[in-house]
Order: structure tokens, then C-alpha cells, then sequence
């Protein structure tokens, strides 16, 4: 049936209308409330295929199985691949529950200004093929926002940290969720919360993009569903419905689609994409499946704000990388404790409130201890310490003068500089591109081929968001990656340290002669 006699594209509102027993008939099966949605996007719903047209919609099995999920439960999170049809259905869901839920109040935000646009762009299209016996007579009709006859409202804005503040909802549907910014992410959950709290409902929808952002944390905690009795139960702890569907419920994709799809995206696309793994998006130092193993683990011990993830084994060597910060509450000073030859990290502490007096007395504690473990069993022992000492390593470096570089136990590593063909030295290792991009391939190629034990949940949790920025690599928007940057200089320590110890030398040369320049000569300060 058309729109109209005259073939208007909106309906407009309060309009005397005459209706046949089948228009009735139809208007009551579209509101009912168990099956009216599924009558209604089977019947009148209409949608653009990109290569045939204006098409009927025609609901996959789990397409039907996803109305389910949206109708039966308050809150879901769905876990969807790429291009299966998923923000069709939701479309048709929304205009749905906008024409025959009354005075409902519909959000819809998007990653992205365009990704607003187009999920509007359907629920319009949608809309003006409807006939007007279904239909809703509109009030107000533009790109971002449509206003019923009935009261019903549906708006679509980009995700921000304020979208959706001081509205109460009715419905909120956060398309590819995943992908808005991690700091906005949080913020705007944390925001849009509260209004649903009268009752409204959320629909959270996106491919996985890592596993540490808001849209990761909502869907682990749907998927823990047992009570605090033990009993197992429909939605998660969190109250979601977790919803997930896999890339060969799509009737048109085989294996033969899958290897054509992984040959041409690639293995890591492909099982972030179709098989809605969490593997990170963004192009990190550590490959994303390396990531995606990589889990850390609880420390074994605790010394004040120190972390201990491994006993003291008086017969390696200790390697204790300080990164100072300003203490101010900004980005945090963090200290990285690594044993040798085994590569396994075993100490850790980060804090941004620590002031750099407190940070260097902190180091010489964590040195101190390790002697101490190690003269308990009657061993001497081997420990590196040094300090990054580009602009605030400055002040650690007056402050490592002032309490003695003698009270510290261990020696003091220091890296020589060279400017042309002068070689002058300088107490502690100063960062520049170059020297930060070899230590990220060496760390880069340690964790991927299993030679160094990361234990550390935080660190694990910054290496997820340490991604490739110009010609180098550095924390997210809104990251830190301060324990990253202490690694980085354990990593330069270790180079360093080749010469000295066989045993280091030949793990970091890795049966590859000549993969890896030899290190300039190494020079220990003293007093």
C-alpha cells in the first residue's frame, strides 16, 4: 500500500483517517505486545539493499532470535560481527517501539557524527514506506530527531560524555559501542546510567574492539550469570542479556566466504571482525593475538604500594627501572623490577601522587629489599638500578645526590651520549625517538616470542592501549603509559648489561647474529 493518496513521504499528525477491518486488523497485531514487533518488521518494514533496492525485511533466524533479545529483556549487549544486519534489525526496532510505545523517549548514540546520520537515515526510509495505517503522524521530521503524534520522540547523537545527560529515557541504543574513545566511553556510562534508572531500557551493540574498554567490561559481567546464592540466572550480574552471534548464521557465508575473507583482511581482522574475538583494534606495539593471551596475574605480595609477583632468587640479577613523574596527580612516576637471564618481570609499583623524593626512596626500598632476600640466604646480591633522566629525571637525579648514591644498593647504570663524534656521560638513560623505538622492538619481539614473563595485570592493561603514533608509539587518548615507559627503559638497562653477563648476551642475541646492533660501551657512576 502507498504511503498516501498523495503520496506524501510524512504523515502528518492529528489527521481524520478511515480505516478498513484489514487496517485494523494489522494495527492491532503491530501493537501487540509479545508479537507486534516481529509482525510489524515482517510486514512493513522496509529496507535499501545496496544492490537490489527497496526490499521487504526479511529476518535471518538469528536476526529474530536479536527482536527477542531487545523485547524480552531491560537491558542487552550484543556482541555482533561485522555486516550481518544488525543495525537494520535495531532500526526496525526503534521505529517500532517509537510508534506503538507511547510518550517513549529513544536514544540513539553513535561513535560517530556519520554513524548517527545513517541509523537515522534508515529509521526514516523505514518510516516514509510505511503505510499510514501503521504509521504514526509526525510533529516534528529532520536528520537527527523524529517527534510523534503519540508522544514518542527518537533522537540520534554522537557519543560524548554528556549525551543523553538530564533526559530520561525510555530506550537508549549505543551503536558500536566499543569503539567510542575509552575515556568518553566511561564517562558517558556513567552519565547516561542514571537515567534509566525510572524504568528505561538499553540496547549496547558493537563488534569487539579491546577487551579492557567499558563495552568489554559490560559484556563480561552479563556473561557471569549466578546470583549471589550460586543459582544460575537468564541475565548477567550486571542485569544484561548477553546476545552473541557467529558470522555463519548469515545464510550467505560459508567456509569458502571465510577464506576468501581471512586471505583478504587477515587472520587478526578476521577473528576480531567476524568472530567477535577481543582482540585490540588500534595498531599496537604487542600483535593483537599476542594480546589476547596475555592476562597477568594477581601479585603474590604486596609492600605498601609495591607489587610483588615472584619470590627474589639470589642467583639472578635484578634489573630496577625508575620513570619519575611530578607527583602531582597527572601522569604517574611507575618502576619496573625485572630478573635476569629468566625475563620475567617480578616487582612493580606506580603512583602519581608520589612526589619525586618519595619516588627515588621508593627505588632504594625495592633495592633494598632484594639485598635483603638475598643476604637471608647467604648470597650477594646482583642488582642494576638507573633513572630516566630526560627533563623530570633532572630532579630524581639532585634527589639520588642528596640521600647518597651509596645508600642505594646496587650499581648505578648509566647510558653514555653521543653528540658527533664526542662521547660524554650523564648519570641515568635519556630517551629519543631512536632509543625508544629500539627498546620498543626489542620488547616487542621478547613478548611475542614468549622469552619475557609479563605478570602484571596493569601493565598488561597499558600495553593494550600503547599504540603507533607518526614514526613511534605512545599511550591512547586519555591512557597513561607510564609502566610501559619503565619496561622500555629495563629493556635499554638489559642491552646494555649483554656485554657483561653470557647469559644475557646470548638471550638477547636469540640465535640471530647481527640482528641487533651491539650496544655503545657501558659505564657504571660512582662516588
Amino acid at each position: 500500500m502507498a504511503s498516501n493518496k498523495e503520496n506524501q513521504l510524512v504523515k502528518r499528525a492529528h489527521q481524520v483517517q478511515r480505516f478498513t477491518e484489514q487496517d485494523i486488523e494489522d494495527l492491532m497485531k503491530c501493537q501487540d505486545p509479545v508479537t507486534g514487533p516481529h509482525y510489524f518488521l515482517n510486514n512493513f518494514f522496509h529496507i535499501q539493499h545496496p544492490v537490489k533496492g527497496k526490499l521487504l525485511y526479511q529476518p535471518f533466524e538469528y536476526q529474530e532470535r536479536l527482536v527477542d533479545s531487545y523485547h524480552d529483556h531491560r537491558f542487552n549487549i550484543n556482541l555482533l560481527p561485522r555486516q550481518t544486519g544488525k543495525t537494520t534489525t535495531a532500526a526496525g526496532y526503534l521505529l517500532w517501539y517509537a510508534m506503538f510505545m507511547p510518550d517513549s523517549t529513544i536514544l540513539i548514540a553513535a561513535h560517530k557524527y556519520t554513524g548517527a546520520q545513517e541509523i537515522m537515515a534508515r529509521i526514516r526510509y523505514a518510516y516514509e514506506m510505511c503505510p499510514d495505517h501503521i504509521r504514526a503522524g509526525c510533529t516534528s521530521y529532520n536528520k537527527q530527531s523524529i517527534e510523534f503524534e503519540n508522544g514518542s520522540r527518537i533522537m540520534a547523537q554522537t557519543t560524548t560524555e554528556t549525551t543523553g545527560r538530564g533526559l530520561s529515557l525510555s530506550l537508549l541504543y549505543a551503536d558500536e559501542f566499543a569503539f567510542v574513545p575509552p575515556n568518553v566511553a566511561t564517562e558517558f556510562w556513567t552519565s547516561i546510567s542514571p537515567t534509566l534508572a525510572t524504568g528505561g531500557k538499553a540496547i549496547i551493540t558493537s563488534t569487539p574492539n579491546s577487551d579492557e574498554d567499558q563495552f568489554a567490561q559490560i559484556w563480561k559481567e552479563a556473561n557471569h550469570k549466578f546470583d549471589e546464592h550460586g543459582n544460575s540466572q537468564d541475565v548477567g550480574r550486571n542485569g544484561f542479556f548477553p546476545f552473541k552471534a557467529h558470522w555463519s548464521e548469515h545464510p550467505d557465508r560459508d567456509e569458502e566466504w571465510a577464506n576468501v575473507e581471512r586471505s583478504r583482511i587477515g587472520e587478526e581482522r578476521f577473528r576480531r571482525e567476524h568472530e567477535c574475538e577481543f582482540l585490540v583494534f588500534d595498531e599496537t606495539l604487542i600483535s593483537a593475538l599476542r594480546l589476547a593471551n596475555l592476562e597477568g596475574r594477581e601479585p603474590t605480595m604486596k609492600m605498601g604500594q609495591a607489587r610483588w609477583y615472584k619470590k627474589i632468587d639470589p642467583r639472578c640479577t635484578y634489573i630496577v627501572a625508575l620513570d619519575p613523574s611530578l607527583g602531582t596527580g597527572g601522569d604517574p612516576a611507575a618502576i619496573q623490577v625485572i630478573e635476569i637471564p629468566t625475563f620475567k618481570q617480578v616487582g612493580e609499583w606506580h603512583h602519581n601522587l608520589t612526589p619525586v623524593t618519595g619516588q627515588v626512596r621508593i627505588m632504594r626500598d625495592i633495592c633494598k629489599y632484594i639485598l635483603d632476600e638475598c643476604s637471608a640466604k647467604g648470597s650477594q646480591a646482583s642488582i642494576y638500578y638507573s633513572i630516566e633522566n630526560n627533563t623530570l629525571g633532572e630532579a630524581a637525579l639532585v634527589v639520588v645526590n642528596e640521600i647518597g648514591e651509596e645508600s642505594i644498593p646496587g650499581l648505578f647504570l648509566s647510558e653514555p651520549i653521543k653528540k658527533g663524534h664526542v662521547r660524554r656521560f650523564r648519570k641515568g638513560f635519556n630517551t629519543t625517538s631512536s632509543s625508544k623505538i629500539a627498546a620498543c622492538a626489542k620488547l616487542k619481539h621478547l613478548i611475542e616470542t614468549d622469552r619475557m614473563t609479563i605478570n602484571s595485570k596493569p601493565l598488561v592493561s597499558e600495553l593494550k592501549t600503547f599504540i603507533a603514533k607518526g614514526t613511534s608509539f605512545e599511550a591512547k587518548v586519555g591512557q597513561h603509559d607510564d609502566l610501559v615507559s619503565s619496561m622500555l627503559l629495563a629493556i635499554r638497562m638489559i642491552m646494555l648489561l649483554q656485554d657483561w653477563d653470557p647469559a644475557i648476551y646470548d638471550k638477547m642475541r636469540e640465535e640471530a647474529e647481527g640482528e641487533f646492533d651491539m650496544p655503545m660501551p657501558i659505564y657504571i657512576s660512582s662516588y
